[in-house]
């Protein structure tokens, strides 16, 4: 269940000079366009819990981690270079590396850990308002359901 999804987006200037004697005869410059998306997903087939029948309980003995997904997207907007020295594919994939790796890097993983746990007890909250119609009580063994107020 992806329960927290945030897109960002940047755009990044890199400039590579070409020198001859000390000097700068030319520069290049490739300016991208950097995409992100980043997901915050629980498997919960991962989670345990119990239904005892009997008591009219539903003990939640186990919650899975949260899973960060984050896939950055760079489309190359501009590239100028110039006849003595051309941006060779190298230096287009370096440049590319280095916008996604710059967009991982920005991204809060444990503000949107955090966002996400609540998201989940939000969504597991209406998840548990059946067994509560049906005067079951919910029992929390993993202590992480503090908030939720069962």
């Amino acid at each position: 269940m992806v329960v927290l999804e945030q897109n960002t987006s940047s755009m990044q200037k890199t400039k590579m000079g070409y020198e001859f004697f000390g000097k700068e005869v030319s520069s290049n410059s490739i300016i991208t366009y950097t995409k992100t998306n980043a997901q915050v997903s629980y498997d919960l087939n991962k989670m345990k819990m119990e239904v005892d029948s009997v008591n009219k309980k539903l003990i939640i003995r186990e919650l899975p981690e949260p899973e960060i997904r984050i896939t950055p997207s760079v489309e190359i907007q501009s590239l100028d270079d110039s006849f003595f020295n051309r941006i060779s594919e190298k230096d287009i994939k370096n440049v590319t590396q280095k916008a996604k790796t710059t967009a991982i890097n920005s991204i809060d993983q444990n503000r949107l850990k955090g966002e996400g746990k609540q998201q989940l007890m939000e969504n597991l909250n209406t998840i548990f308002v059946l067994a509560k119609a049906l005067n079951y009580t919910i029992e929390d063994q993993t202590g992480k359901l503090g908030v939720l107020k069962l």
